[in-house]
């Protein structure tokens, strides 16, 4: 109860002399003080009139869509047993078409993504290609070195030889 009666804790103020607000009392002091710029004018000047008039244009094509719905509603109802059939048959050639294309750039998608996995799984081939040329350098250097010391060792039996036939 005691402190119902205790008077509440006043709070400090403070204002900063630099940041000072004065309200003017118009409309003109909730706007920047310069005005528009002649850019920000002659787009509001340009694009209010062309805004108007599609809004105007959509509106009178609507009024014109639900007139010409109205008045081709009984011939729809009249010609449903050839429309409905038309309208499956086009919606099911539409689908068709659709998924084909679908399916053929997804075909055309997939081996262009094979082909550029095969030219960038080129560095090991080219890795081995370089490899294999080494080996078929090396058999030919050791196939070159066996001829030369056959050679050498023909010679060498013809000198000691004598080289005659008994």
């Amino acid at each position: 109860m005691a402190d119902r009666d205790r008077p509440l804790p006043q709070h400090l103020q403070v204002h900063h002399p630099q940041q000072q607000h004065r309200y003017e009392g118009s409309v003109k002091s909730l706007f920047p003080q310069n005005g528009p710029s002649t850019t920000q004018v002659l787009a509001v000047i340009t694009l209010l009139p062309i805004g108007g008039s599609l809004l105007s244009l959509a509106g009178i094509i609507l009024v014109g869509t639900l007139i010409g719905l109205a008045l081709a509603t009984p011939v729809f109802v009249i010609f449903s047993p050839i429309l409905v059939p038309a309208m499956i048959l086009f919606a099911t050639a539409v689908t068709g078409f659709l998924t084909s294309g679908a399916f053929g750039l997804t075909g055309l998608s997939s081996i262009s993504w094979l082909l550029n996995s095969f030219r960038q799984a080129t560095g090991p081939l080219d890795y081995t290609k370089r490899r294999m040329q080494e080996a078929v350098v090396a058999v030919g250097d050791t196939t070159k070195q066996a001829g030369e010391t056959i050679k050498a060792k023909a010679q060498d039996e013809g000198r000691e030889g004598g080289g005659g036939k008994t």
